[in-house]
């Protein structure tokens, strides 16, 4: 995995505006845009609007959100995995 930090630009409301992103994120971040069908651009005003400190922190944090919340479905669609009580029983 390519943990180069790279300079990415999109334009919200008119005006070019930058964040740097390691290429994983970057990727997963491509991904839910393309998974919800709207641009980059789209994604990041959404994020954006709603976010507390600088905007590369909040892209990294959306992603992360997302990806846990994908993991929490795969954990209640598949009765196999174990659960957190499991896996703290097991310690």
């Amino acid at each position: 995995m390519d943990d180069t930090v790279r300079k990415r630009s999109v334009t919200i409301a008119g005006h070019r505006t930058s964040f740097s992103l390691e290429d994983a994120f970057w990727q997963e971040l491509v991904g839910i845009a393309q998974k919800r069908d709207i641009t980059m651009a789209e994604l990041v005003v959404e994020i954006d609007s709603e976010r507390d400190g600088n905007l590369s922190s909040a892209l990294r944090l959306f992603i992360l959100r997302d990806l846990q919340n994908r993991l929490a479905g795969l954990d209640e669609d598949n009765d196999d995995l174990p659960s957190d009580d499991d896996l703290s029983e097991k310690s």
